[in-house]
C-alpha cells in the first residue's frame, strides 16, 4: 500500500468514525476468509462498515480522538472495525452471533460516545435494537387502543341483540 493510499485510508476512517453511534473494535484472529466474507455479507446487509486496517493506521486514525488511550491500548492482534451510524445495537447482535469459540471477538466498543470493554459486550449484545424498541412501543401503545375496539365491538352487537328480542 502506498504512502498516498495510507493517508487516504487514515483519513477516510476519521471521517466515517466522527459521526458513528457504534465502533466496535473486534479481533479476527482464526477466523476463514469465508466466514469473514458471511460476516461482512450481514453487516453490508445492515448498513454497518467493516474495516479491516493496520493497527498503526488504527491508531494515527484515532489520534486526537477523547477515547484514544482507550483504543490505543487494544490495538495489539489483527483488529478490524464495525461501524454503525445508526442502529448501534445492530453490529453486537451479528458480532455475538459469529463469534464461534471466540475466534471473533470484540476488543472494545465505543456506543454514543461511551467506551466499554470487552467485559461488557454480552449485556450491549443482549439489549433489543433500535427496530425492536421500537416495535415494542408501538405495540404497548397499541395494545389499549386494541381492547377498548374490543370492547365497543362486543357491546355494538350485545344492543343489536337486546334490539332484535
Amino acid at each position: 500500500m502506498k504512502r498516498s493510499e495510507k493517508e487516504q485510508l487514515v483519513s477516510e476512517l476519521n471521517e466515517i468514525t466522527q459521526n458513528a453511534s457504534g465502533l466496535y473494535f473486534v479481533d479476527f484472529t482464526g477466523v476463514t476468509v469465508s466466514e469473514i466474507n458471511d460476516i461482512r455479507r450481514e453487516f453490508f446487509k445492515t448498513n454497518i462498515k467493516y474495516v479491516v486496517a493496520k493497527n498503526t493506521l488504527i491508531r494515527k486514525a484515532f489520534e486526537g480522538n477523547e477515547h484514544f488511550e482507550s483504543i490505543k491500548s487494544i490495538l495489539k492482534k489483527p483488529t478490524a472495525i464495525a461501524i454503525s451510524d445508526e442502529d448501534y445495537i445492530a453490529p453486537a447482535k451479528i458480532i455475538k452471533k459469529n463469534s464461534k469459540n471466540n475466534k471473533f471477538s470484540v476488543k472494545l466498543c465505543i456506543i454514543e460516545n461511551q467506551v466499554y470493554d470487552a467485559s461488557r459486550f454480552n449485556e450491549i449484545a443482549s439489549l433489543p435494537s433500535r427496530n425492536e424498541a421500537i416495535a415494542s412501543i408501538l405495540g404497548s401503545m397499541n395494545a389499549p387502543i386494541a381492547n377498548l375496539v374490543y370492547v365497543l365491538d362486543a357491546y355494538e352487537k350485545k344492543l343489536q341483540e337486546a334490539q332484535t328480542n
